[in-house]
């Protein structure tokens, strides 16, 4: 498989992942380059008239020894039948829910509109039409998306960022070390203001449980109300990896602070 690598190195996504049926989860942003003749305009980043895939653009899944991973979720031909989902303009955060194996991932806008999504098969995350909710597009047709014949279909995130934040690494915290009411919850990095970010999930696991403050699912700014509500952790300089260790703590990445920080209780 070939992804293409110029004129990068933009927007080549940064997290890849073992899903819980041994498959590998890999996300390719669009590599900055819709545009230029080099890389076309693609149908998995929404442009009807586009080629169908070329790799980027994606979440893709590929069994260990880089093979396609049984049938096709959007469509048979090569490269698409590698994708497990779509739109997606680049992403460094991925990770599965150990309670229901969902796979929930953080994106990244231009300006504004970075995300954080619940992924199901075929799911279509809206670029280039859409970053962030569809209803801050100026103009929206939904009808315009492509479906790849109803097989792909659009969701709105589960929380938005006006202003970005360079949101990164995604994970859940599969242990009781930082105290229960932390087991099995949402933890995202940032890199423009150095936060982890904090998340309950509801009673399904397919939501995250918000403040009243932003039950709107967005923030504005650093500073809107609410946000302190869902901060964990700040000052860390930009990061770009979280990760549970063999010990159950949390370990934060700086690449602000060339840093490795460890998360223990007080």
């Amino acid at each position: 498989m070939n992804i293409p690598a110029d004129p990068g190195p933009r927007h080549n996504g940064g997290a890849i992942e073992i899903g819980p049926d041994k498959n590998i989860y890999i996300p390719v942003g669009n590599i900055d380059a819709s545009f230029r003749k080099a890389n076309p305009a693609t149908q998995t980043e929404n442009f009807g008239d586009g080629i169908i895939a070329d790799g980027r653009s994606g979440i893709l899944r590929v069994t260990q020894d880089g093979k396609p991973a049984g049938k096709g979720i959007l469509g048979d031909s090569m490269p698409l039948k590698l994708y497990y989902a779509y739109g997606i303009r680049n992403s460094f955060g991925l990770a599965f829910d150990p309670h229901t194996n969902n796979l929930w991932d953080t994106e990244n806008g231009p300006a504004q509109g970075d995300e954080i999504n619940l992924v199901y098969p075929g799911f279509n995350s809206g670029w280039y039409k859409i970053y962030g909710f569809s209803s801050s597009q100026k103009t929206f047709d939904k009808n315009k998306l492509v479906t790849f014949d109803g097989k792909g279909q659009y969701a709105e995130p589960k929380l938005a960022w006006g202003r970005t934040a360079g949101l990164t690494s995604l994970v859940f915290l599969n242990s009781d070390k930082l105290g229960a009411q932390y087991s099995n919850d949402m933890f995202v990095g940032e890199v423009h203001n150095g936060r982890i970010y904090h998340f309950d999930l509801n009673n399904a696991r397919t939501d995250l449980i918000l403040p009243n403050s932003i039950s709107g699912r967005f923030i504005a700014n650093p500073d809107t109300i609410g946000v302190n509500e869902i901060i964990f952790g700040e000052g860390f300089g930009g990061i770009t990896d979280l990760t549970v260790g063999p010990d159950g703590y949390l370990y934060v990445v700086s690449i602000g602070q060339g840093k490795v920080f460890r998360i223990m209780p007080r």
